[in-house]
């Protein structure tokens, strides 16, 4: 596929080429392999020979035209395509690990029970969806003719969408929609995954016959999850659950520890676990749950029992990667912060979503409700957590695995240079300058240059 140039570019391209600069310009961006928004710095750095103390080696910005450019390194695919990819192929990493074993988690974490799990948010209110059953697409919602809900709606719907009706996720009334509850919901999903946690920790102790306390001695539940938003705005939390022993997945877990055990455990939590939202006093009282729609499966390295569909590990960690790249604008917000309340009226998004950012805004005005922070999370329709955690002990980190490619690429410069041999230690200064490709930014990089900035770094 070819991308046509307006003649602007076409022309700012020319004149960057004809610059005494410009090696040093390519140099800068082929090493960021294709990063769309990068971050300019500016500064110097020296190598210290660490035996000798000697200064072996220094450089600064100039070397790179002006400044040093590096990747932004943002998660979300709608804002870096290129760093995002690699963010998904180093979270792939991560959670295979704990399923198959390597980044210094043993193979036999393989033969441990582990299912791969997804809790839904609640219903807030019916809304247009797409029912496939048999190859073939349902009514969306059938209901009898005439029935009609308190505000002059149809409690149904008789269309067959398609896979791109925008009608998808809108609910049938606006008026009968619980926003208030599905903002809420969203602000506390992060303390109910955590309540979730504790809750089957104690059941699976419960199930297996022993103590709370016992429990801690002999066995440990890991996680990795990611949350994925749904059309109707609101995310679905996917993760692995895995049954250790007492070090984590370098210890066998109990004879009891089984697969059917931790399916049972699962699914009977996520129906009962509860949290009370704040706010009682200004928006009533609200008791939030995760939905009744609980799937639970074995990893493929188990023979599941009549019924159960398993997962592969690669299918389960493919999955949890390709999520933890994707944010709200998967379900048609913005990819941005807002900072005032006029800027609602000019969002490019559907009716639905500009109800639960104006929801956000003003359950956020609220004293009962400031520490929830919604208008910040506005864009995010509410949601303030991480859309990629684990537990401690599941497997590898995000840091250790960036440390090690840092390290590799550090290790090939060493070598390129000559100082494959010697212990070094680089030691720096880098200021921020701007970021992204506009002329702004390399003008603004050029007045940090030249002391008029005012960017720490």
């Amino acid at each position: 596929m070819t991308t046509a140039l307006v003649p602007g570019s076409a022309a700012a391209l020319v004149a960057r080429a004809a610059e005494p600069e410009f090696a040093a310009w390519r140099r800068n961006i082929v090493r960021l392999g294709g990063c769309t928004n990068p971050i300019h710095l500016v500064g110097a750095a020296t190598v210290f020979d660490t035996t000798t103390g000697a200064a072996l080696l220094s450089y600064g910005s100039d070397v790179y035209g002006g400044r040093l450019l590096i990747a932004c390194g943002n998660r979300r695919a709608t804002v870096c395509p290129a760093c995002s990819a690699l963010y998904q192929a180093d979270t792939y990493q991560l959670v295979r690990a704990g399923l198959v074993g390597g980044k210094n988690v043993t193979e036999a974490v393989s033969g441990h029970p582990r299912v791969f799990a997804t809790v839904t948010a609640p219903g807030f209110g019916p809304v247009h969806t797409r029912r496939e059953r048999d190859g073939l697409v349902r009514t969306c919602r059938p209901r009898r003719p005439g029935e009609r809900c308190p505000h002059g709606h149809p409690l149904g719907c008789p269309a067959h969408h398609s896979a791109d009706d925008p009608r998808l996720g809108e609910p049938l009334c606006p008026r009968c929609y619980d926003y208030a509850g599905a903002v809420l919901w969203h602000a506390l999903a992060g303390r109910l995954w955590h309540r979730f946690g504790l809750e089957l920790r104690r059941e699976v102790a419960r199930r297996a016959g022993v103590s709370r306390t016992e429990f801690g001695e002999v066995a440990r539940l890991s996680y990795a999850k990611v949350a994925e938003y749904q059309r109707r705005g609101l995310v679905h939390f996917h993760g692995v659950i895995r049954l250790d022993g007492p070090e984590g997945p370098d210890s066998p877990p109990p004879g009891w520890a089984t697969v059917p055990l931790l399916i049972d455990a699962v699914r009977a939590v996520a129906g009962r676990v509860r949290l009370t939202a704040p706010g009682a006093n200004v928006v009533g009282r609200r008791e939030l749950r995760f939905g009744k729609q609980v799937d639970v499966r074995p990893v493929s390295a188990y023979r599941p029992d009549a019924g159960e569909r398993p997962a592969s590990s690669a299918a389960v960690a493919g999955y949890i990667a390709k999520y933890a790249t994707k944010g709200a604008e998967s379900a048609g917000a913005v990819d941005g912060r807002i900072y005032h309340a006029r800027d609602l009226v000019m969002l490019p998004v559907r009716a639905h979503v500009l109800r639960m950012i104006g929801t956000c805004w003003w359950l956020g005005g609220l004293p009962e409700l400031e520490s929830l922070g919604l208008r910040r999370w506005a864009h995010m329709l509410g949601y303030g957590g991480h859309f990629s955690t684990k537990s401690r002990r599941y497997s590898t980190t995000l840091t250790a695995l960036r440390q090690a490619r840092a390290d590799h690429r550090a290790a090939e410069q060493r070598t390129l240079l000559g100082l494959a041999d010697r212990s070094t230690v680089t030691v720096g200064q880098w200021r921020y300058a701007g970021r992204g490709y506009s002329p702004e930014a390399a003008l603004l990089a050029a007045s940090v240059r030249e002391g008029g900035g005012r960017h720490g770094a």
